[in-house]
Parts: C-alpha cells; sequence; structure tokens
C-alpha cells in the first residue's frame, strides 16, 4: 500500500509544492543538507492528451524506482538515485488554472497550447525539469545586516532562495527516451558547473479542487504577498528619491509656499466695512442701565389702557326705571 502511494503521479498546487520539493523558497524533500535537487513537471489541460501523458510518467516514475539489475539498466542510474534519495520529484501541473506558473517556465511561442485557457481543440502537455540549487557558502558567508537595515533585508528577500535552471523535453512520447533524458538532465546537473540563476517565480494561485477550509486561509493575503506590496511601495520611494527630475520639482514647490506665505504677511490688514449694527456693543455702564429702565417704566404708565366692553354705552340703551316695590 505504502509502495502504491509513492507511485502516485500527484499534483502540483500551491499548498503541495513545498512538500514535493518543488519551490525555489523551500527545501529538498531529501532534507535542509541537500544543496541540488530537481522537480519533473508534466503541464497540460485537462483532456485525454493530458491523461495519456501522466499514466506514461507514472510509469516513469515506477521503472526509476525499481533495483537496477543490470548493467543495461546503468544509464538510469542517476535518475533511478536521485528519485530513491528523494532528489528527484515527479509532478503534474493543471496548466490552464495555473497560466502564470506554467508560462513562466515554457515561455516559448507554443506555450499557449499548453498554459491557460484552451484556444484550440488541440492540447499538448509539455515535461520540464527544473533544477534548484542552494548556495550554502554563500548564505554561510553572507554578512550580517545591522537590524536597521530594512531596505538591505528586502533586497535580499526580492529573489528565491534557490537557484533555478528549466529543462524542457522535445523528444517522444516513448518511455526509454524520457527516461534517458531525465537521466542526462540530473547527470548535467550534478557534474557540471552550471550558471547560478536567481530569480522570483510567481506564486501558485489556489484551485477548485482544493478544500474549502485551505482556500478561506489562502484568500487571505500571505506574508510573503504582504511583503511584496511592501517591497514594491519601498522600492517606488528609492525611485523616486533617485529621479533627477525630484530635486528642481521639489525646490520650486518650497518657493512657491513661502512666496504665498509672505505675499499674506506683507498684505496691511484690511477694515472692516460693517455696519454699527454689526459692530460688537460696547459694554453698558451701571447708571445708564438704570436710567433706561426707568424710561421703560415711565413710557409703559404713560400708555391708556385698552377700553372695556362695560365702558362703553351703546347707542339704544335706556335706563330701566326701577319698580314701586323696589323703590319702597
Amino acid at each position: 500500500m505504502e509502495q502504491n502511494n509513492q507511485l502516485e503521479l500527484p499534483q502540483l498546487r500551491s499548498t503541495t509544492s513545498m512538500e514535493l520539493g518543488c519551490d525555489a523558497r523551500g527545501y529538498s524533500r531529501a532534507g535542509y543538507d541537500t544543496s541540488t535537487w530537481y522537480c519533473a513537471i508534466l503541464a497540460g489541460r485537462h483532456g485525454p492528451e493530458l491523461n495519456k501523458m501522466r499514466e506514461t510518467i507514472r510509469r516513469v516514475q515506477e521503472i526509476l524506482s525499481r533495483d537496477i539489475e543490470s548493467r543495461d539498466d546503468q544509464p538510469m542510474a542517476p535518475a533511478s538515485v536521485a528519485l530513491k534519495s528523494k532528489r528527484l520529484t515527479f509532478a503534474w501541473l493543471e496548466g490552464e488554472a495555473q497560466k502564470r506558473y506554467c508560462l513562466f517556465y515554457l515561455n516559448s511561442e507554443t506555450s499557449h497550447d499548453t498554459c491557460g485557457p484552451r484556444r484550440d481543440i488541440a492540447d499538448v502537455p509539455r515535461l520540464f525539469i527544473v533544477r534548484y540549487k542552494r548556495n550554502t557558502s554563500e548564505e554561510d558567508t553572507k554578512p550580517k545586516r545591522k537590524q536597521g537595515g530594512i531596505w538591505g533585508a528586502l533586497q535580499d528577500q526580492e529573489l528565491d532562495p534557490a537557484s533555478q535552471l528549466v529543462a524542457k523535453f522535445n523528444g517522444s512520447d516513448e518511455i526509454p527516451e524520457i527516461i534517458k533524458w531525465v537521466s542526462q538532465i540530473i547527470k548535467d546537473g550534478d557534474s557540471r558547473d552550471l550558471p547560478h540563476y536567481r530569480t522570483k517565480t510567481p506564486d501558485l494561485v489556489p484551485e477548485d479542487g482544493e478544500p474549502i477550509w485551505s482556500k478561506g486561509v489562502q484568500s487571505l493575503p500571505s506574508a510573503s504577498t504582504v511583503k511584496q506590496r511592501f517591497r514594491s511601495f519601498i522600492t517606488k520611494i528609492y525611485d523616486l528619491i533617485g529621479d533627477p527630475r525630484i530635486g528642481p520639482i521639489l525646490l520650486l514647490a518650497a518657493l512657491m509656499s513661502f512666496g504665498t506665505i509672505w505675499l499674506r504677511r506683507s498684505q496691511p490688514p484690511q477694515q472692516s466695512n460693517q455696519p454699527d449694527s454689526t459692530q460688537p456693543s460696547q459694554p453698558i455702564s451701571k447708571d445708564e442701565r438704570k436710567a433706561r429702565r426707568r424710561e421703560r417704566l415711565r413710557n409703559a404708565l404713560n400708555v391708556e389702557p385698552s377700553p372695556s366692553i362695560t365702558d362703553v354705552e351703546p347707542k339704544d340703551a335706556y335706563q330701566m326705571p326701577f319698580s314701586d316695590s323696589d323703590s319702597e
């Protein structure tokens, strides 16, 4: 059961890249001390062509996992040894969902037959190998920066720690030819002094086939994404500072600002033309308040009261005489 699980061809996802050792920001499955390792990736869109090629690569992995028993098997020894020592990993990549990642490695005129949305009925799966190498001596001898050197630390994190070299397979789909090619790539990668090329690999995007909880977590910006945005912001600031046009622009802005302040201060204070009613009232003395109070009281006494209805005698009114009984 364990052997069958080892022979399965895993899918390269954002959640499995570190585990498979197919990430320049991580390490080999063989351990942290391994400086050189390989990832053979089959990229393509879902369809019969990809399914057929996946079965072919699975058979290649199965053959390389066997023990070498004869001299005829010697040509595949480098790949077989690397696979058993976990320095070689086989995986497949969904080229439509991982368009940027796929085009990053298969940068050619025919890459759109493998990467991105389907444009034609023809789908062409492609196999390539990425050689990862960490320069341990460079990491050990790297001078330690001061804690305040934020810009220097961001520059170190701009590139992936491991260098990458890509080899693309252009042969037939025959299993012996693929095994021979993989073995030759590993042999050259381990023995030859190849250039140490570091770059920045695009991130793998979460796919619909991943668990819901995984997609929820990955929808949040990762630490690397936040750092990348912060580095881009700092880089723009440094670019602006280094621009030779920024000095005259800042000088002109400062002169205009000082000129505006000087003009405002040099102008005489404007006289207020507000009417007397709007002018602030002067404080009133105690004697003046008493005089105004007496004046208001005098005016109130001189006002005649309004006539009452009982004070006016109607024109047709007459005096009713008293009866005799009343007079007596």
